[in-house]
């Protein structure tokens, strides 16, 4: 007979690991799949982590992590759920790799995955010389000259958001999505370089990290000290979530009871960028905990 674990926790990136850090401190079997393909296995380097003032890779936050977790005896499996359902008593899960998973409690911690396109060299500098995200990265492009590739309104938007760091901004359509005559005048208005059009590849140094502009497709050069992006259409990974009767909002991200993580389905928990997409490590690490200290406190109270 299959193992019935007290807890399956899906998704192996910072929500995740700390749940199962938490859950397997109280010494439940816990279990989790992971796919290994998230958005903390393109972050490179976070220097807004308390502890980590010289920063600190996703990778290796995530390789820390599943030892820490693997030392209170949680299990971990890589594969990628593909469907869910609930039975009378548990949760039967199946992996794309074939394989059957069941458990009495479930945690979400799928996340968010950034829509990058493919433009050559752009993966090796993410993280690095190319940032993601302005509340994480902001300060590291201070006073730079800074290219941004992106699509439409998004990237606008993000182009202003960075004027406050630094006023050496160019900003590149690449989808070549209009923008409408008040953003148009909002990035003129503070200085911003804007172009529309396509970018053919990301231009590097002698180091595969080191971004020093982009090429576009007429053979232009645009040079920069670092790069951004802000291509939209992020893909929200609750799918999962769906076939499992969650409620989901308008954006496809997860509703939760705010103090205990618990969704509207019974037994099943969330966490992490698929609740307010806040794109923080920290945030996503305190949900993870807070959601593990509620299913424990469910367990306990089954047992009574």
């Amino acid at each position: 007979m299959a193992k019935v674990f007290d807890c399956i926790i899906i998704g192996g990136g910072f929500a995740g690991l700390q749940a199962a850090i938490q859950l397997g401190r109280y010494n439940h079997t816990i279990l989790v799949i992971d796919s290994n393909h998230g958005r903390s296995t393109i972050c490179k380097s976070y220097h807004n982590i308390l502890g980590y003032p010289d920063g600190v890779s996703g990778g290796t936050l995530r390789s820390l992590g599943k030892l820490q977790a693997e030392s209170y005896g949680v299990e971990f499996v890589e594969d990628e759920v593909t469907d869910a359902e609930k039975t009378t008593n548990n949760f039967i899960l199946r992996g794309k790799s074939g394989e059957t998973y069941e458990a009495k409690k479930i945690l979400l911690a799928t996340g968010v995955m950034d829509r990058i396109p493919d433009i050559p060299n752009i993966m090796p500098c993410l993280g690095l010389t190319i940032y993601v995200c302005p509340d994480c990265d902001g300060y590291e492009v201070k006073d730079e000259k800074v290219v941004l590739l992106g699509s439409g309104s998004t990237g606008a938007n993000l182009a202003l958001t960075l004027s406050y760091w630094t006023k050496q901004i160019v900003y590149i359509n690449h989808d070549g999505r209009d923008l409408d005559e008040e953003l148009k005048s909002n990035i003129q208005q503070k200085g911003i370089t804007y172009i529309k059009q396509e970018i053919e590849s990301v231009i590097t140094g002698e180091k595969a990290h080191e971004f020093k502009g982009v090429k576009l497709k007429d053979g232009t050069t645009i040079e920069g000290d670092r790069g951004f992006i802000g291509f939209g259409g992020n893909k929200v990974k609750t799918d999962l979530a769906q076939k499992l009767g969650v409620e989901r909002l308008e954006n496809k991200h997860i509703n939760v009871n705010p103090r205990t993580k618990e969704t509207n389905i019974a037994n099943v928990w969330a966490a992490g960028d698929i609740l307010a997409h806040s794109e923080q490590v920290t945030i996503a690490m305190g949900d993870g905990s807070q959601a593990a200290i509620w299913i424990h406190k469910r367990i306990l109270s089954e047992m009574k």
